[in-house]
């Protein structure tokens, strides 16, 4: 015989099983292939829309080299239409905030910048926007709303260019004192190749610093 008596009761066992509960298991094995199936395709789907962002990442790009600011706007707007959740979407902010920025369009600078510090999540992101936003609002004597937003927390790379913005600020405010210590302190962070430390020496030397210039 094919199968002795207790495999035979096994088998009609089996067959009782899969007549109860088979199409519950059948169902939830077509759940467990649709659930497969649908995260293949979820993650194919985020890497189109990740290549078609870096596209227009680069056609942005391009057109700042071009100096052509109307094309970096729009170009800008189109990723944050179609990709609102891409990180290009912040970089391409920051990026068109510079190019409005030396088209002399102050307005859509400030405007960029603050979109940057109220919604991005990435904090250098944030942390370079305030910085560049804080010099504008300086710029425009609106010493107030330049210190709160300086005054606010800044990651640890951060914190020798939020010192240096600060000194900007405390000498609108005629504050010299401790604008030399803000100066100071940026000094004693900046690496020692920094780009921006021979311009804060100068600053600093301007109000009567003593920082170790070496």
């Amino acid at each position: 015989m094919a199968y002795d008596l207790e495999e035979q009761e096994q088998l009609a066992n089996l067959k009782a099983v899969w007549k109860q509960y088979g199409n519950i298991a059948t169902w939830v094995l077509i759940a467990g292939l649709g659930s497969y199936a649908g995260w293949s395709y979820w993650n194919s789907f985020q890497q189109s829309k990740s290549s078609e962002a870096s596209v227009l990442f680069e056609e942005l790009n391009k057109a700042v080299s071009a100096k052509d600011d109307k094309q970096v706007q729009r170009v800008a707007v189109d990723l944050k239409d179609r990709f609102p959740s891409s990180h290009y979407v912040e970089m391409a902010a920051l990026i068109a905030a510079k190019s409005a920025y030396d088209s002399g369009d102050i307005k859509h600078t400030k405007e960029l910048l603050t979109s940057v510090v109220t919604a991005s999540k990435n904090e250098e992101y944030r942390a370079l926007a305030k910085i560049r936003l804080s010099g504008i609002l300086l710029d425009e004597k609106l010493i107030d709303e330049a210190s709160k937003l300086i005054d606010s927390e800044f990651p640890e790379e951060f914190l020798a260019d939020q010192a240096d913005r600060k000194g900007d600020i405390l000498i609108a405010q005629g504050k010299i004192d401790e604008a030399r210590k803000a100066y100071q302190t940026a000094l004693e962070k900046m690496k020692d190749k920094a780009a921006g430390k021979p311009l804060v020496q100068i600053k600093l030397d301007a109000i009567g610093g003593s920082a170790d210039k070496s």
